[in-house]
């Protein structure tokens, strides 16, 4: 036997240590730490931008909570507010906001002089200015209710003008008020006074949460009652709209459906449907719901049916996805021992895909809770500063408006105070999404199941 002699092989060259870096290995290794800080740059970045937004809405919003009020007694005379003395409430109520006005102005003036507090050239009319016009309402309010409270003195605690809420927040000075018609250094300088004196203070106000929306007369009194109402109401109908629906045509498409070009056209339609704009199902909700079924306009109803329209592609898309991942054995478990299709998708295969199906829900959720401009275009930008009444009564036809809109509304008004009250409420928006991605965790970790 001869060995085989191989020609034309070049010959092997010097061995290498893997141990030792070569000009390709370290060029690799240049290349995968420049990317390594890429990734971490932009995660720079994008916590920098979180933060900066989240400090300046704070910042700018944490004030909302928080209200100047004047407190002082008022002896509600019963001469100026039941001359006849019957306690007649049709009599009672003929006298108006102004009357009570006068009555707060004047008790306020003699309770200064009584303290010993010097006006400081302030006119009287300037010193009932100091008191909110939402004062007198809630005190005839209160008298209606009441009427055995005419002829007694109470102690009374009425919210301050926006003005001397700004004061004492930092946001009205001694110089903008040379320039403001609504209010001048002197009544600022009786501020001070009234502050030191303990009559004027600054406290936790839960109107901002409870009351319904202001006039632009009295920001200091406009609060985010109705816009809460009108968000849980809509997100309400959302779910048990698009819960059902949602997932039945995920289970259709994913499990049942032939694949067939019907099919694919629907589940294109569907990714198409998902990347609309928003302010599109707004324009569809106003023609279809409005103008053709003729449905009430800023009604809580037409918004959560424009939304479920909005909100039912993504919904469709999660949860196919969550089916999907199940294990296609599973599946032929399920089958081989005699199951049927039915029983397999909703014995094994939903169960498995509930956790992704309830996430993916919720965080639809969260996103239609944050739309405005379909909301906008069917008339929840009005006015509304009465509640909607319970469910069962017929609510959810009553005109209402939701928190971003009213985010919008009070950011496009021209008194600083909305503005400020505009951030307060972003501030309740996002404690409503952090609560709806807690529970989708909550959720998920209790329905998930491992295989």
């Amino acid at each position: 036997m001869t060995d085989a002699i191989a020609t034309g092989i070049p010959a092997a060259g010097p061995r290498r240590s893997i141990l030792i870096e070569d000009a390709l290995t370290r060029k690799r290794n240049r290349s995968e730490r420049r990317f390594k800080m890429y990734g971490l740059g932009a995660i720079t970045i994008s916590l920098l931008v979180l933060f900066v937004m989240l400090f300046t809405i704070f910042r700018d919003g944490y004030t909302a909570f928080f209200q100047a009020s004047l407190t002082f007694p008022v002896t509600l005379d019963a001469e100026a507010l039941d001359e006849n003395g019957n306690r007649d409430p049709a009599e009672l109520a003929g006298v108006t906001t102004i009357g009570y006005g006068n009555l707060l102005r004047a008790a306020l003036i003699q309770h200064l002089n009584a303290e010993g507090i010097d006006l400081g050239g302030v006119s009287e009319a300037d010193v009932g200015a100091l008191i909110s016009r939402d004062g007198p309402a809630q005190l005839r309010d209160q008298v209606l209710a009441d009427p055995d409270l005419i002829g007694q003195t109470i102690e009374l605690q009425t919210l301050a003008t926006s003005r001397l809420d700004g004061y004492l927040k930092g946001r009205v000075t001694m110089e903008t008020a040379l320039l403001d018609s609504n209010i001048s250094p002197e009544q600022l300088q009786l501020a001070d006074r009234l502050s030191e004196a303990g009559i004027m203070t600054t406290a936790f106000n839960p109107g901002f949460l409870t009351l319904p929306d202001a006039s632009d007369q009295r920001p200091e009194a406009a609060g985010l009652g109705v816009a809460i109402i009108g968000s849980l109401y809509m997100m309400f109908l959302v779910l048990i709209m698009t819960l059902p629906i949602g997932v039945a045509a995920s289970i259709y498409l994913e499990e049942f459906a032939p694949k067939n070009w019907f099919t694919d056209i629907i589940e294109v339609n569907i990714s198409n449907l998902a990347a609309v704009p928003s302010i599109v199902f707004g324009i569809l909700g106003l023609a279809l719901f409005i103008n053709f079924a003729g449905m009430p306009a800023s009604s809580t109803l037409v918004g959560a049916l424009v939304l479920t329209l909005m909100t039912l592609p993504t919904i469709i898309i999660a949860t196919r996805a969550s089916l999907r991942a199940v294990p296609p054995s599973i599946r032929d478990a399920a089958l081989g021992v005699g199951a049927s299709k039915m029983q397999t998708v909703f014995h094994h295969v939903l169960p498995l895909a509930m956790p992704g199906i309830l996430t993916g829900t919720i965080l639809g959720l969260a996103t239609a809770l944050g739309e405005t401009a379909p909301l906008l275009l069917i008339g929840m930008v009005a006015f509304v500063n009465s509640y909607p009444a319970p469910p069962l009564d017929g609510g959810f036809l009553d005109p209402a408006t939701a928190l971003p809109v009213q985010v919008y509304s009070w950011a496009s008004r021209s008194d600083p105070a909305f503005l400020e009250r505009s951030s307060g409420a972003i501030i309740v928006l996002l404690a409503f999404l952090v609560v709806m991605n807690a529970v989708a965790i909550i959720l998920r970790r209790r329905f998930e199941r491992r295989w």
